[in-house]
């Protein structure tokens, strides 16, 4: 839209089907948005419009609610689908906090989707080998990619907290400070669009895939959550002596309640369970535990303030928005419904089957499938017109033989 035409007010509208369309392009039957596929309008959030310091032209971007013209937000947006989570929160006197930690890799141009990603030749003539977890070596020759996108963060006002190299070829991770969770939320996903665009004005690739390369860590965007009292501030997680309350236990039982049902939300490609079926400190289970990398729910080592629910269980390739309500719905539910969870593990533990997640693309979307619990907390409309997507995807996933099958099975007799 020209800058005119926005100052003015004319307003965007876009068709409903266009929140349900799949990665490939396709769109679901027209029954699951609305057989005449009517128009919504997109209606800018005021605090979420940033003009881009990576455009050579003078270009602004805009996040946007996905309304009904009846002004209602549409129950397909999922930005529209965690402000409901928040409302409900708010209802109680509450306010969930957040922060994302969103892992990506860099690569160099990969041309050919039928050969591996490779790291970029770095300033000694050489690829990285995977010897760079959290070094401070810059012979990778990212630093001039990493000093813009620094720069850019600083001018659309993200605030970051850490950066570091993580444990594959050439992955990194940044903690995003925590705070509101729509606001977290629009963070993470410009973040992400801030990555792709500098990347390529630097000749490089970012890749936000579950796990782009074979016998490596994949990549998370793991959930901090909190609960403060609105007006006091106050961590519902802790009582007065810095103990834990029954509300963090039952926040925690929610969360145990819900994770099997939304897997696919947390963890929504066929690539996704590339990442939770070869764990590398990526836990495909519903047990929680102090501190502990091998569940999927961790309490990290904290002050009693800063007393918190990491959910370790969605990948960088999970939309923000709905990974974020997704969890935060479970574990008001939880709250709501006075639900206990199991006991805490620790150490070296073998997952009981009743806290065991699906583990492909397929078998989670029958568990959505089946969940009233979505339905109730998403809404029909949303949970089926979400699955009706993700089955087109999977399905085209399908059409293809892969190269493992014709290397491996076409000799068989």
């Amino acid at each position: 839209m020209t800058a005119e035409g926005f100052l003015e007010g004319r307003r965007l509208q876009l068709a409903r089907g266009v929140l349900l369309q799949c990665i490939m392009g396709g769109y679901p039957a027209a029954k699951f948005y609305g057989s005449d596929d009517g128009d919504l309008a997109l209606v800018a959030d005021p605090a979420q419009i940033h003009p881009l310091p990576w455009s050579e032209e003078p270009r602004a971007f805009a996040i946007c609610d996905a309304d009904e013209l009846t002004g209602e937000s549409s129950n397909l947006s999922t930005r529209g689908q965690l402000k409901k989570v928040i409302a409900r929160y708010a209802a109680r006197g509450l306010a969930p906090v957040v922060a994302t930690e969103l892992e990506f890799f860099v690569f160099a141009p990969n041309t050919d989707p039928n050969q591996p990603f490779q790291p970029p030749v770095g300033l000694d003539g050489r690829r990285e080998d995977g010897h760079s977890a959290f070094s401070v070596s810059s012979n990778n020759g990212l630093r001039p990619f990493f000093s813009e996108v620094y720069k850019c963060m600083a001018a659309l006002g993200l605030p970051r907290d850490t950066f570091m190299h993580e444990m594959g070829v050439s992955q990194f991770e940044i903690n995003l400070l925590h705070g509101d969770p729509l606001l977290l939320a629009d963070q993470t996903f410009l973040f992400k669009h801030l990555l792709k665009e500098v990347a390529l004005k630097h000749g490089l690739t970012v890749v936000c895939m579950a796990k782009p390369l074979a016998h490596t860590p994949g990549s998370s965007m793991h959930i901090h959550q909190s609960i403060v009292e609105i007006g006091s501030g106050k961590n519902v997680f802790s009582d007065a002596d810095g103990q834990p309350t029954a509300m963090f236990r039952h926040f925690i039982g929610g969360q145990q309640a819900g994770m099997a049902d939304f897997t696919a939300l947390f963890a929504p490609n066929v690539n996704s369970y590339q990442r939770l079926c070869h764990p590398f400190a990526s836990p495909n289970n519903a047990c929680w535990s102090h501190d502990n990398r091998a569940a999927g729910l961790r309490i990290p080592a904290s002050s009693p303030v800063a007393r918190r629910v990491e959910n370790r269980l969605p990948g960088a390739d999970a939309n923000p928005y709905l990974a974020i309500a997704a969890s935060l719905a479970a574990g008001l539910y939880g709250i709501e419904h006075e639900l206990e969870p199991s006991e805490a593990i620790q150490g070296e533990f073998d997952v009981p089957d009743h806290l065991s997640l699906p583990c492909t693309l397929h078998a989670a979307l029958e568990r959505l499938k089946r969940s009233q619990l979505a339905k109730e907390l998403f809404g029909t409309e949303f949970i089926e017109g979400y699955i009706a997507s993700k089955t087109m995807e999977l399905t085209s996933f399908f059409d293809e033989i892969t190269p493992w099958e014709r290397r491996v099975l076409a000799a068989q007799a």
